[in-house]
Parts: structure tokens; C-alpha cells; sequence
């Protein structure tokens, strides 16, 4: 293939699809630099990836090598989801002011556009396929073209969409979502681990808005640039490709449902840390 090679990983967890998409992007990305290199670091392995989980629900859910902890997903979760970190965004009007460019919260749930107000993109796509469950117009865009061709710090996800299919009878969710960029190891599981929980949300709205239950079907991760920087490949080789050779699938994992109620209980005092990051 001339180009950026094209690689694809199906599997039936997130944890599992995770490992998978790192290895194989370890092996057959190519070599390209970012805008971010120092003037030592090696190159990146880049790719573009799609990513196809069967059985998003599925544990084990999550992946004991992602470079965080519980606590630090279940703050994702918030940020995202609840939009704990809004008051974060910087005021486009003020030049001087240097806080974050964008929450995805803020982007999918109250998107503002100049002279038009904002709009609950999520809840819109909700009523679109509660209405018409086969619609190929249930998305949720991110980019904002007057803001982010220029900005330091753009948005990487760039879309969510979403079609309901009949499995056995069954209204089905699939869900579809795309990045321009995608930090493979650092970002990307905790990426897919939320996005997985809003397509849970989504299913469960459209369920409450159409009066028939809604389940879960196949999540599609796709990544124009999915990609390892130079910068992480002695801590990736140790810690990451270490394990696979020490430990099996399992001692790899962990089960979310083993730790859903320790995350929640963490609640409150992320809540607090995220009211005093805008102190």
C-alpha cells in the first residue's frame, strides 16, 4: 500500500480490542513525525485505524495497562458525559483568556454557534432515531470551522453517529465514531471506554423516548491518525509489550463490574477536584 497503511482489529471486548489495535499498530504503522516532536525523538508509528468491538458491554471491559487508574476513568466518565469540567472553556471573546479550548461535553451537548444559540446535539440524535430508528442522520459533530482551523488545541474527536437495527426482533444500537487524531496508548482506551458508556446512554434515552427497549450492538472506533509517539516507546516496550510476554489475557484485565462501585463512590471527591481546577 502507498500511503498511510489502513489496519483494522475486530474483537469482542474493549479491553481486548485495545491490546490488539496497540500491537498491531506497533508492528505496521508507519514512521512519521508530529507536531509535537522534540528534536530527539524518534518518530511516531502512525495509522489509520478502525477498530470494531462486537460486544462493547463485555467484560473484561477494562484493560490494566492503560496509562491511569479507576479513579482517573471515572473522571473521564464525568467530564465527558456530565460535563464536570465545563467551566474550563475559555471566554472566545477575550483574547487573554488561556483556559481549555473545548470540553467534549460542551461540544456534544451545548455546541454554540454565533448569532444561533447552542444545541443538545445528543439529545437531538436521541429523538431522531426514537422517531425514525433506521435514519442515517442520528450524528453529533464536534468541529467548529470558524474556531478550530486556527487553534492551538482542536477538537479530535470529530463525530458520533448512530442507526438502530432489528436483531431477533430486537431494536439494536450500533454507533459509529470517528477521530482526526487519536493518541493510541495514552488517550485512545479511555476514549473508547467512555464513548462506549454514551452509546450505553444513547440506547437507554431513545429506550425511555420510544417506550421499547433498545440494546447495545457493535461499537466502531475509526481514526484518521492513530499513532504511537517516539516519545513513549521505551515506557510502551517495558511496561506495555512486557506484560503480554509476563502475564495472560486475564492477569492483563479487570472486570468493570468489579469496580463500578468503588468508581462511584469517588464521585465526590472528583467532583471537588474539578471545582477547584477553576479556582
Amino acid at each position: 500500500m502507498t500511503g498511510i497503511p489502513v489496519l483494522r482489529v475486530e474483537a469482542d471486548c474493549i479491553a481486548r480490542a485495545w491490546e490488539e489495535s496497540l500491537i498491531l499498530l506497533h508492528r505496521k504503522g508507519c514512521d512519521l513525525k508530529t507536531q509535537y516532536d522534540k528534536a530527539d525523538d524518534p518518530p511516531s508509528k502512525d495509522a489509520t485505524m478502525m477498530i470494531t468491538i462486537t460486544e462493547p458491554l463485555k467484560e473484561p471491559m477494562i484493560h490494566r495497562d492503560f496509562p491511569g487508574g479507576p479513579e482517573d476513568l471515572q473522571e473521564y466518565v464525568m467530564e465527558v458525559l456530565e460535563g464536570i469540567k465545563d467551566h474550563l472553556v475559555r471566554d472566545q471573546r477575550d483574547p487573554g483568556d488561556t483556559r481549555w479550548e473545548y470540553t467534549y461535553h460542551q461540544r456534544l451537548f451545548r455546541y454554540e454557534v454565533p448569532t444561533l444559540g447552542s444545541f443538545n446535539q445528543i439529545e437531538t440524535l436521541c429523538r431522531k432515531l426514537a422517531d425514525t430508528p433506521y435514519t442515517r442522520r442520528a450524528q453529533a459533530v464536534t468541529w467548529k470551522v470558524w474556531e478550530d482551523n486556527d487553534c492551538y488545541d482542536p477538537a479530535c474527536l470529530q463525530s458520533l453517529w448512530c442507526r438502530i437495527t432489528e436483531e431477533n426482533g430486537e431494536p439494536v444500537l450500533s454507533m459509529n465514531v470517528r477521530f482526526r487524531s487519536n493518541d493510541a496508548y495514552k488517550a485512545a482506551f479511555m476514549n473508547i471506554f467512555v464513548l462506549v458508556e454514551m452509546q450505553k446512554r444513547i440506547a437507554e434515552r431513545v429506550s425511555e423516548l420510544s417506550a421499547r427497549r433498545v440494546g447495545i450492538g457493535r461499537y466502531c472506533h475509526m481514526a484518521d491518525s492513530y499513532h504511537l509517539y517516539g516519545s513513549y516507546f521505551r515506557e510502551f516496550e517495558a511496561r506495555f509489550l512486557g506484560a503480554l510476554a509476563k502475564r495472560s489475557f486475564e492477569q492483563r484485565t479487570l472486570r468493570y463490574a468489579d469496580l463500578r462501585d468503588s468508581m462511584e463512590e469517588a464521585r465526590p471527591a472528583i467532583l471537588e477536584k474539578a471545582r477547584k481546577m477553576g479556582q
